[in-house]
């Protein structure tokens, strides 16, 4: 495994503000992926760090990103109004997407895009409308259901990780499955619950995910 560089910090404009990012590049990086969170969650969720961390030791860059700004983020811990605005976080990703492309060091990588909860619909729909530069998405705990119309045009095959003890999640999850022509992989790990807080359950997270984009992002 390789060691990745020190982070760094990074905002991406979104109109007349920004949203802020922490980006890893390893020596001789064989593909980017692209954090999405949770709502109510930012980059600093200690679970995406860990995968983050873990793709990082496998030869990925990583790019976790706030998908609200801070102004947005102190509206929200109150009213909860843009944790859910799906289209809203679904272009911020986007944004952070072709953002990537002014950096020299990325703008060869092949992209890959990993969403939890509810950031899994916002990477789905960065996936569908970048269909060109995505070569895969990983969704942890997902509500990929809420990426909607974008579902049918998502071309990138998809990991879909849910744990065994997160019952409703699992049927919306193969409710999307029916609605997505791109090759569609759903992984119940069991015993889990839907924060994979059980020991050991997001180690197999990080290992899905590391082997899913290997196969699907790696550089040729």
């Amino acid at each position: 495994m390789r060691s990745a560089v020190a982070g760094e910090p990074i905002a991406i404009s979104v109109g007349d503000d920004r949203i802020e990012a922490d980006l890893h590049v390893p020596e001789r990086a064989i593909g980017l992926v692209i954090f999405a969170h949770g709502s109510g969650s930012s980059r600093f969720s200690g679970r995406n760090r860990a995968v983050a961390e873990f793709l990082q030791a496998n030869g990925f860059a990583t790019l976790l990103l706030d998908l609200l700004t801070r102004a947005e983020e102190r509206v929200d811990v109150h009213t909860r109004e843009y944790r859910f605005d799906i289209d809203l976080l679904g272009r911020r990703v986007v944004l952070a997407s072709d953002w990537t492309a002014g950096r020299e060091e990325l703008r060869r990588l092949p992209i890959g895009y990993f969403g939890a909860s509810t950031g899994a619909a916002a990477a789905l729909i960065a996936a569908a409308e970048r269909a060109a530069i995505t070569r895969a998405v990983v969704s942890r705990g997902g509500r990929p259901d809420l990426a909607g119309r974008a579902l049918p045009l998502v071309q990138a095959p998809t990991l879909l990780i849910v744990g065994g003890a997160d019952e409703p999640v699992i049927e919306l999850n193969r409710d999307a499955m029916r609605q997505m022509a791109a090759p569609v992989q759903l992984e119940i790990v069991p015993g889990a619950t839907h924060l994979f807080e059980e020991p050991g359950t997001l180690e197999q997270v990080m290992q899905l995910a590391a082997e899913w984009f290997h196969r699907h992002v790696e550089a040729d």
